[in-house]
């Protein structure tokens, strides 16, 4: 046998339906090679296009969500926070109402809330539940707000910190504080895993 080694995927699938032995001739290995990573190229563009039809999965082709939608392209962020104010669109139609809102703002990262609607003080409360401190994009939730909610309620929204209460029923030790190293901002939205036995840090962001 040919020591000329096949490293394409499509070259092992062609080389396998020929004939045994077309196996040990070099030069149908090289060519099998060849012609198979070109095969495997192929492959793997159209994958990644057809990947560009799932909001999920689009990388480069969330461009093209965005122009359809009319949101303006900002390529320096993360494509996780493109993608979720991709979806917020698309969600973001029909009658408004507490699940339309509930909906739109779930297509966020820690986006997790809880909305009461005060008809007779014209306003909404939304309160994030499920992290401590804004939520990372938080400007593209009000944006996003904004758009579907009916003009004459006023927003407001709210956050979770840590309170001394809280912190009193951890009773952490001044001494493992300082060990973290905490800044005061971290400190605020620290939140303490009771499930460690040792004091734990996680940071909602």
């Amino acid at each position: 046998m040919s020591d000329y080694k096949l490293n394409s995927i499509f070259g092992k699938q062609m080389l396998e339906v020929l004939p045994d032995l077309y196996e040990e001739i070099y030069e149908t290995r090289v060519i099998l090679e060849t012609e198979g990573q070109e095969f495997d190229n192929l492959s793997a563009s159209v994958s990644d296009a057809f990947s560009q039809a799932f909001v999920d999965q689009a990388t480069w082709g969330l461009i093209n969500w965005e122009n359809i939608l009319g949101i303006t392209t900002d390529i320096t962020k993360p494509n996780n926070q493109r993608r979720s104010v991709i979806k917020s669109k698309i969600r973001g139609t029909g009658t408004v109402n507490m699940q339309l809102l509930h909906n739109v703002i779930a297509s966020y990262e820690h986006g997790t809330v809880e909305i009461i609607v005060q008809p007779a003080a014209f306003q909404i409360n939304i309160r994030f539940i499920d992290t401590a401190g804004t939520p990372p994009n938080f400007i593209d939730i009000q944006r996003a707000v904004e758009e579907i909610k009916p003009a004459h309620l006023v927003v407001l929204y709210s956050f979770r910190y840590l309170i001394w209460n809280e912190l009193n029923e951890y009773n952490p030790t001044w001494d493992e504080l300082d060990a973290i190293g905490f800044t005061w901002d971290q400190f605020e939205i620290w939140v303490h895993n009771s499930n460690e036995s040792s004091l734990a840090l996680t940071f909602c962001e």
